[in-house]
């Protein structure tokens, strides 16, 4: 009774429009007021939460994306990639996806990767005859990359919040990640081809090379910072540091950062940090609070003595997370859900890499359905639209993403081969 108590009393903040930051915050100090603890220990709860070198990561990998935004870089890179493929069929399509993921594994955002390949993915699409729903949507769910392929800010905050190695998460989420981007090439393939007016371009190989020449710059960021974690040179942090200042002297030298767009850079990449770390703050207060009342290990033995199967219970926490995805931000699903399901798993047999990556395939499809995702308002901004034709677009993409999800689970060594197996 006492964990239906607070769980509502949770929702019902969230549905008078408080702030989950807030929500939690406020929540988790006034169960502590109750239980007759000091207040002295929400402080140091808040201050705990953000003290940590691991979450260094996320506003240098912030940073580095942002000043790669308004350094222009994406142009480069979606110019580059729609040299070599553009005469294909949905050779944009192709170009708009490939596009996305090289993006993605530099900035580890998914909102940076739609906003920057979006503002030139769009017109380019637009000016070829691809259908706006299409162009859209293809755009919305190509960002979500940006939060599977490594580096990833919500795989870094999963490693934080559960304690498991966050290297071993960026390896077990290029497995998904690379499938998921080859299935919506497919996609938009197939799409080109049902649509015969689409007209198809073969740049010139001088083209090629001098498009090539310029995007390499960022390619070579890329392997750096991908290649330095995985070979045990440098931690999440400090290779997102050293890519943030590879980022800025690349800009500008290439001429194409000034002072003031760093200052830009700088005060974007500091109003999103501190959105997700006032979250995670209020976050730590609220689960240290259910803690202390023993929610999650009494919601751990009701599931294990309720659902007795594996498969249930991931089908169960798939329909939950989609049901509350449809109301919050994948930060806020991820903060609240993990704490609360995470001790179940132990007891499900269930592997907890595995389960973080199949977690932000799902929080990935809430990024893309209405109405609150994130995914479809960027889009639909940088592209101008009405979001009804964002919404349309993406669709069938959030239709591909609950696919992967199924197929992880049948097929759990998509996930695990990479980590468990070849390192």
């Amino acid at each position: 009774m006492e964990a239906l108590l607070i769980i509502g009393a949770l929702v019902a903040l969230l549905l008078l429009r408080v702030p989950v930051a807030f929500a939690m915050g406020a929540l988790g100090t006034v169960l502590l007021m109750l239980k007759g603890l000091p207040l002295v220990a929400i402080p140091q709860r808040l201050f705990g939460s953000m003290d940590s070198f691991e979450l260094l990561a996320v506003p240098l990998f912030l940073l580095m994306s942002n000043v790669l935004l308004k350094g222009g870089v994406g142009r480069d890179l979606f110019s580059a990639v729609q040299a070599w493929v553009g005469h294909w069929p949905g050779g944009l399509g192709v170009a708009t996806i490939l596009s996305c993921g090289l993006f993605a594994a530099i900035s580890g955002s998914s909102v940076a990767t739609a906003a920057t390949i979006g503002t030139v993915a769009i017109p380019e699409m637009k000016a070829r005859g691809y259908h706006e729903p299409f162009i859209l949507g293809q755009l919305a769910a190509g960002g979500t990359l940006g939060i599977l392929i490594p580096p990833s800010i919500p795989l870094i905050l999963y490693g934080v919040i559960t304690e498991t190695s966050i290297p071993t998460l960026f390896l077990a989420g290029i497995g998904p990640g690379l499938l998921l981007a080859f299935v919506f090439i497919l996609y938009a393939m197939t799409y080109s081809r049902l649509r015969a007016d689409i007209p198809l371009t073969r740049a010139t190989w001088p083209e090629r090379l001098r498009a090539t020449a310029l995007a390499l710059p960022t390619l070579v960021l890329a392997i750096a910072i991908i290649g330095s974690i995985y070979a045990g040179i440098a931690t999440p942090s400090e290779s997102a540091g050293v890519g943030f200042v590879i980022a800025m002297v690349m800009t500008f030298a290439m001429g194409r950062m000034t002072v003031a767009r760093l200052r830009e850079a700088v005060e974007d990449a500091l109003g999103t940090t501190a959105m997700i770390f006032i979250i995670v703050a209020g976050a730590k207060v609220f689960s240290y609070a259910i803690t202390l009342y023993l929610i999650p290990q009494q919601i751990s033995t009701w599931l294990t003595a309720t659902i007795e199967s594996p498969t249930l219970f991931i089908l169960a926490v798939g329909g939950v997370l989609l049901v509350i995805g449809f109301f919050l931000e994948a930060l806020s699903m991820m903060l609240i859900m993990v704490p609360v399901l995470f001790p179940a798993l132990e007891a499900m047999n269930i592997d907890p890499i595995w389960f973080g990556i199949f977690f932000v395939v799902l929080i990935e499809t809430a990024l893309i359905t209405p109405p609150v995702g994130l995914n479809l308002f960027i889009i639909q901004a940088v592209g101008k639209a009405r979001l009804e034709s964002v919404v349309q677009g993406a669709l069938p993409f959030a239709a591909m993403m609950l696919a992967m999800a199924a197929l992880m689970w049948f097929w759990q060594d998509l996930v695990l081969y990479i980590p468990y197996r070849l390192f």
